[in-house]
């Protein structure tokens, strides 16, 4: 640590550096006017920056400067168990790197500690009308896994710095808000703001706190995690006042979907944003962490709130020490990072949203920044037809877009206790009035704390819930990752005999088509008590605010306002119910010191050879240019793989749902003697590589202008293959064209690789010969995953696109120019012999770190190269 500016922290025993001082004596009184967010990274740099260099850090800071990069060092790396794992299975590969070329494998690990939860592997197979759901679900999670769960075992003990919390206790970014974030770290005698990455784009739910928590993808979290700084450039600090207060009967998830829509409609892709102003002061912490959960979805890149009394208070509500909330108090205040030191705080753009105006809101039905009033169904053609719907149901068959799975998931929603109770509530009324839900419906309630289970017991609402088919089936990430399990039989097959138009209703944070279950065709984001009413009416052709939910013993109908509870009820059960002693009955027991658990294991993992689960990566190929390079780049004679249109999702590149016997990962399964019924979700196989790149592009919703049958766009895992001309299975033109060892190019329209933080999706591509994709955006997360694999991200001239340059598929592709941070280079574009055109695209390596890295091959390969150059005892192969 730099020792300049360390000062004794007052009131305790403890130091910290003086970040306002430091800042002030290169620029006087300039500390008042940062933003919480350069405060933050001021006092990182004042503590780990070398002395030569701090003044210009600084100064960066202080001018507003973009144009150069600095180093940040998070404090922490968060995982759960998909990206998690993969990543260490990547650095289980660069060992046995290193081993092959002389080096010592043991010395290959995480220098930042990392957490890695194990929250993502179960799949609803066993819905919430069963009693035992919980523990059956849980089996068939150690059934599936055991390969996977036997690698993370062995990664606890091979591994050092590396915490495991195993399956069955809740969701990362929960666990990280309720318990792992300390908000102000302390080590060796020093105070410092608690930073982390986390291997999910919903890592900013923390950021509720104070916490600067952003997602990354698991290559760029394998960067920190070795000790490599995260070379970033001073963000777009935007500064969102919230004023007024919400209406009687509006939740959180209302007003968060309302400034999904908002933050998307004002362009924050890839800003910072910081909530504050009276409205932002009179949200609680749940409030608050449902609004920063969603951060990947207005498209930002941190989602911060203040220090304030609402984080004193809910630190002591979860069972923080209180020497360690007296802590955070004193630092926030001594270093300026309490709110009322943050009014002088100047911002580029500030966008005012008024809690007033939010009325009862749901988004859908295919992206989480669509706003649905629930007032809007009819105006929608959302709510249409119901009289239809009921007489196909009293015929006995089900509904025009009936509901097929209803689920109160996510830690969106689940980490605030108001929202729960709210569905516990509406669910008692229900109960009351002898209202059902419909048969057809698979409903679950998975919340990511077990607390959620203490005080709903207390309230005497856990059975309320139960009653109505949403038992708890898990705690962990389940249908809004796309593991909703399977359907009915019975069910599934009158959905593919009658071609139905079927939806899902949850409370998560994604619904892009093809995500939640392959036979939902549509998807419909929700509060919880949303969600139950859903259950009952069974349809989306059901206006919800005004349809009648049923009758009651007296013959009179109850609509959705019969059952609502109002603020008064939920707050009174919050007040009574939610107290500390729940976190510690359920932390306590999680992070008690652990007895030694780096038991004498070999430094190298013994795979297995029949695994479809872990499997040693292939990134390093002996045979190519360099001892560990990647398979040689030309950027010459690349063909198209697919010419795609606006918002391409990770979800379509590299879906994380269940895998179908019909598709090339199914198959492939099948050939490799797994049961069907054991084919688990793509997420989960994502540490095998042969599984996993036949997942590229296998999202059945994607739109690949390339495949074109009789003048039309054929909608799923299609592409054309070149020169032959034939429309096929895109993993069979993948196959054909490594067979051809032909280079691919991907060409996008504007925010390609929005959504999750999925490495896989950068690495399908890499893996099937893609050398460049150029688009009109990125999104930030899926932009460094690329280059992380070696791939080169290339972005239009704002006027230029795939439809001004005519663009069919059967071009090929050449990329010109020295690639260094932002330059323009030439995308030569052959249509014929004799016919080229020669495009400016932008190079989006943004920063050296990016060029240093993408050079190499990748990220991994990056850093053998270092590692093998500085071991003095291994010939220099770099």
């Amino acid at each position: 640590m730099n020792t300049s500016h360390r000062k004794p922290l007052p009131g305790t025993a403890l130091d910290y550096y003086d970040a306002p001082a430091a800042v002030d004596a290169i620029h006087p009184g300039s500390w008042a006017g940062l933003p919480y967010v350069s405060r933050v990274l001021a006092e990182q740099l004042v503590r780990r920056c070398a002395p030569d260099h701090l003044n210009d850090a600084l100064r960066q800071l202080v001018e507003r400067r973009r144009d150069l990069d600095f180093p940040w060092y998070p404090a922490r790396v968060v995982c759960h168990d998909i990206l998690g794992q993969t990543a260490l299975v990547d650095l289980a590969g660069l060992r046995d790197a290193i081993a092959g070329q002389g080096g010592d494998p043991s010395r290959i690990n995480p220098v930042v500690p990392t957490q890695l939860i194990v929250d993502h592997s179960l799949a609803v197979e066993v819905s919430g009308s069963d009693p035992d759901a919980f523990t059956k679900n849980r089996t068939i999670e150690d059934r599936r896994n055991e390969d996977r769960f036997h690698f993370i075992d062995w990664t606890r003990r091979a591994f050092e710095n590396v915490d495991v919390i195993p399956a069955g206790n809740g969701i990362m970014h929960q666990i990280n808000l309720e318990k792992m974030s300390p908000v102000i770290q302390v080590r060796d005698g020093v105070a410092f703001p608690d930073t982390c990455v986390g291997t999910d784009s919903h890592t900013p739910h923390v950021d509720a706190l104070g916490v600067i928590a952003i997602g990354v993808g698991g290559l760029e979290a394998e960067t920190v995690m070795l000790g490599r700084a995260s070379m970033m450039r001073l963000p777009d600090s935007v500064g969102v006042r919230l004023t007024g207060t919400r209406n009687p009967g509006i939740s959180a998830t209302d007003i968060v979907l309302a400034l999904t829509g908002f933050l998307r409609t004002e362009r924050v892709v890839g800003s910072w944003l910081e909530f504050f102003g009276d409205g932002a002061a009179s949200l609680s912490i749940g409030d608050r962490a449902t609004i920063s959960n969603m951060c990947p979805e207005y498209g930002a890149t941190a989602a911060l709130f203040y220090i304030d009394d609402q984080t004193i208070e809910y630190l002591t509500l979860t069972g923080r020490e209180p020497d360690q909330v007296a802590l955070v108090e004193t630092y926030a205040k001594t270093l300026g990072l309490w709110a009322d030191a943050l009014e002088t705080a100047e911002y580029e753009r500030v966008l005012d949203f008024d809690l007033g105006s939010v009325v009862r809101t749901m988004a859908g039905p295919s992206n989480p920044h669509r706003r649905l009033p629930t007032s809007a169904l009819a105006e929608r053609g959302i709510a249409v037809n119901l009289a239809q719907a009921q007489a196909e149901e009293r015929n006995g068959l089900l509904p025009d877009g009936a509901v097929i799975i209803a689920a109160i998931t996510s830690c969106t929603n689940t980490s605030n206790p108001r929202n729960v109770v709210a569905a516990g509530l509406l669910a008692k009324k229900a109960n009351a009035l002898g209202l059902v839900r419909k048969p057809w419906v698979k409903t679950s309630f998975a919340p990511g704390s077990r607390v959620a289970r203490l005080y709903l017991e207390a309230a005497g609402l856990l059975t309320e819930l139960e009653t109505l088919g949403f038992g708890i089936v898990a705690y962990a990430c389940t249908t809004c990752n796309g593991m909703s399990g399977a359907l009915d039989p019975a069910i599934q097959q009158e959905i593919i005999d009658r071609d139905l138009y079927t939806t899902a209703v949850l409370s998560g944070n994604r619904n892009f088509d093809g995500r939640i279950h392959p036979y939902a065709r549509q998807a419909f984001l929700a509060s919880p008590p949303l969600v139950v009413a859903y259950a009952i009416a069974g349809t989306i052709r059901f206006d919800i605010e005004n349809d009648r939910l049923g009758t009651d013993a007296a013959g009179n109908p109850v609509t959705l306002k019969d059952l609502w509870p109002s603020d008064e009820e939920i707050d009174a059960i919050v007040a009574r119910c939610v107290h500390p002693e729940q976190f510690h009955a359920v932390y306590d027991p999680m992070f008690a010191p652990r007895k030694e658990q780096r038991e004498t294991v070999s430094p190298l993992y013994d795979w297995r050879p029949r695994s479809t689960y872990i499997r040693r990566p292939p990134y390093w190929d002996t045979q190519g240019i360099g001892a560990l390079a990647a398979t040689p780049r030309s950027l010459r004679g690349m063909r198209p793989l697919a010419i795609l249109p606006d918002n391409i999702t990770t979800d379509h590149l590299s879906p994380s749902n269940a895998i179908l016997a019909t598709s090339a990962a199914g198959e492939y399964l099948t050939r490799m003697g797994v049961p069907e019924e054991d084919f688990n979700s793509y997420a989960t196989h994502r540490g095998d590589h042969l599984t996993a790149m036949r997942a590229t592009f296998a999202n059945p919703q994607l739109v690949n202008e390339m495949a074109v049958v009789e003048g039309r766009i054929q909608k799923g895992s299609l592409t054309r293959l070149e020169p032959d001309g034939t429309v096929v299975r895109m993993w069979e033109a993948i196959e054909t064209y490594l067979e051809r060892k032909q280079p691919l190019i991907i060409i996008a329209g504007a925010d390609y690789g929005q959504g999750s933080s999925r490495d896989w999706a950068a690495k399908g591509v890499r893996l099937a010969g893609v050398e460049a994709i150029v688009a009109e955006g990125f999104e930030r997360i899926h932009r460094t995953n690329l280059i992380g694999m070696g791939v080169l991200p290339l972005e239009f001239r704002p006027g230029t696109s795939r439809q001004v340059l005519g663009l069919t598929g059967r071009e090929t592709y050449d990329v010109v120019g020295e690639r260094t941070p932002g330059a323009e280079l030439t995308l030569i574009i052959h249509r014929g012999m004799s016919d080229s055109l020669r495009v400016p695209v932008i190079c989006r390596l943004d920063t050296a770190e990016d060029v240093s890295i993408y050079e190499a091959g990748g990220v991994l390969q990056r850093f053998a190269q270092d590692f093998l150059a500085s071991n003095s005892t291994v010939k220099e192969t770099a």
